[in-house]
């Protein structure tokens, strides 16, 4: 195809802006979707992204459309998620694109996430075409919103479309915009083959499935082809395109987005941001990828029942084929056994990953208290990133410690901005700048380190700011800190699962909530529990879980007191000894409330 009529774009907003219902009425438009015969949010596939209303991956769909010019165009459309967690998912869509369109809610304005999508697509000199949605609504002040958008985001006011993508409105001229200002795609059809991987998954019966741009090149079925970073070569069986239905081509050449398969059957061969060439004419170099993205929360995952181990790891592969942004490595627990060590973007990403593995796989699983990477510095120079607690070195060996620092970008009302710099500076937040976004709301920057953000800052903030408060972060450096490690024991059992790397002021604090909140949560058993919170070799907190009373006399009707002590006795020995060997079930609730103390 002539790839002067191919248009790529993507739709970025922040959360809960209208993404998803864009994309239905662009579909149906185009004539891809019947309006009385499918569900909203067709492109979110995931029972889970239904369940929760956010779009969790991405989704590329191919469209065709008859502008008014009279000419039929190919539109590639690519929606994204809008959460904070999912940025990666962003990035690598408008990498992929020449365009994209930012959605702006008229009830809400620009929020922190508009700002981040909007700064994304400009560092890769994508067309942004501004679309203010939900105007239908009653009550919404748009000219406010207008202003916003010219003086925030410096568009020019008769660039703004209006638009509601629940009734329908504006959608024709969305899409002639498209047409018109979104550049079609660059490359030499005859060049040697360059094909950028964006996404992939894995299929039970084709096996990996990877997603592609040709920017330079023809690629055809029975190719023999070479995914440059990964080493990994095989032969093209199957070329297609997604319009909702696979469809099955010949071939794709530049500017084309599509879909092939081989026989790669091992998740870890293709890797996203790769690049596709011939074996049998090799591009010189491979495109420029996407930037690594580096986790910034870790946890342990382990399964409740320790056969389920190697199902966990396959999991986890498939997983980490169509998302490329979270890491696992195997790793041992004395108190859960064999499971993995997990990286994650943030808490959100870590939980829909954790739901994901229970539903689609069918496991039971623990996660461990997560904790941000740390750099410890020893003595002798040596340098080690520590995601973990146990790979603290201690005592003399250590000389300093330094915890990750992030850029936070609130944008709230004005009038709520003492209620968040109070949140903030218990966080150990440190107020950067502030600027209004018109006459009620500002965008106010922060520095707070990473370990304080990760567990229930969001919620707070909603909450203080009576749910009208957005946040974005960046990681921008890190910064000397002075950190203990607080282990949790049972009985003198010390359970790494729960050891965790606190801030040394708040030790003490933190140590004697979890010991009361493990008192509550663990059952009691037929002998005493004893739980100590401990830093080192000191024991900061302590409690007492009192067994269950058994009548052992209950039988005894009368006769001389000495029978009734030597049962007394012998049930004394008895629970002496369960407390040296007898197991305890902590219950997950007792390693989700561990995460939330901090």
């Amino acid at each position: 195809m002539d790839k002067k009529y191919i248009r790529n774009f993507s739709i970025i907003a922040h959360i809960d802006h209208g993404k998803s219902t864009l994309a239905d009425r662009i579909l149906e438009l185009t004539g891809v979707l019947d309006k009385r015969s499918h569900t909203d949010q067709v492109l979110d596939d995931m029972e889970l992204e239904r369940e929760r209303g956010i779009t969790i991956k991405s989704s590329a769909v191919r469209l065709p459309y008859k502008a008014q010019d009279g000419n039929n165009y190919v539109l590639n459309l690519i929606d994204t998620p809008g959460h904070v967690d999912f940025t990666y998912e962003v990035s690598k869509s408008i990498y992929a694109c020449e365009g994209a369109l930012l959605l702006v809610d008229a009830t809400q304005g620009v929020e922190a996430q508009t700002l981040a999508n909007f700064y994304l697509a400009k560092e890769q000199s994508v067309k942004i075409i501004p679309v203010i949605n939900k105007i239908d609504i009653s009550g919404i002040n748009l000219d406010l919103v207008r202003r916003q958008m010219v003086d925030v985001l410096h568009f020019k006011e008769e660039e703004i479309i209006l638009a509601s993508a629940k009734e329908g409105i504006g959608i024709k001229e969305i899409l002639e915009r498209i047409v018109l200002d979104v550049p079609s795609p660059k490359g030499d059809e005859n060049a040697p083959l360059q094909a950028l991987v964006f996404d992939s998954f894995f299929d039970t019966y084709k096996g990996v499935v990877v997603y592609i741009k040709v920017v330079n090149g023809t690629l055809r079925l029975k190719d023999k082809i070479l995914f440059m970073h990964e080493k990994t070569t095989t032969e093209v069986e199957e070329l297609a395109t997604s319009s909702i239905k696979i469809v099955p081509t010949e071939s794709l050449s530049a500017g084309e987005v599509g879909l092939l398969t081989g026989n790669i059957r091992q998740a870890k061969d293709v890797s996203v941001g790769d690049t596709v060439t011939l074996l049998s004419v090799k591009a010189e170099q491979p495109l420029p990828g996407y930037k690594k993205v580096k986790p910034l929360v870790y946890c342990g995952i382990y399964p409740v029942n320790a056969k389920d181990f190697s199902v966990l790891r396959e999991a986890l592969e498939k997983l980490h084929l169509n998302d490329a942004s979270f890491e696992y490595a195997p790793e041992n627990s004395i108190s859960c056994g064999f499971g993995f060590r997990c990286g994650f973007l943030g808490l959100l990403h870590m939980e829909i990953i954790q739901e994901r593995l229970e539903r689609e796989f069918g496991l039971d699983l623990i996660l461990t208290s997560p904790s941000v990477v740390y750099r410890a510095f020893k003595k002798d120079k040596t340098l080690i990133y520590v995601d973990n607690p146990s790979k603290l070195p201690q005592g003399a060996d250590l000389d300093k410690v330094e915890e990750p620092i992030i850029k936070v970008l609130i944008v709230a009302p004005a009038k709520f901005m003492d209620n968040i710099c109070e949140i903030v500076k218990l966080r150990r937040g440190v107020y950067k700048s502030s600027e209004y976004l018109g006459e009620e709301r500002m965008e106010i920057i922060f520095q707070m380190p990473l370990s304080e953000a990760i567990v229930d800052f969001y919620d707070q903030l909603k909450s203080v700011t009576k749910g009208y408060g957005s946040l974005d972060y960046e990681f921008i450096d890190y910064q000397k800190t002075d950190l203990a490690k607080l282990d949790i024991m049972i009985n003198n059992q010390r359970l790494d699962s729960f050891s965790q790397l606190v801030y040394k002021e708040k030790a003490t604090r933190v140590g004697r909530e979890l010991a009361l909140k493990l008192k509550e949560l663990i059952p009691r058993q037929l002998f005493e529990i004893r739980i100590q919170a401990a830093i080192g070799s000191n024991i900061i907190a302590s409690e007492r879980l009192s067994p269950m009373g058994k009548n052992v006399t209950s039988k005894c009707y009368g006769g001389d007191i000495t029978r009734k002590r030597k049962l007394w006795d012998k049930q004394k020995e008895g629970k002496k000894r369960l407390k040296q060997i007898g197991k305890i079930q902590i219950p997950q609730e007792a390693f989700l409330a561990a995460i939330k103390i901090r």
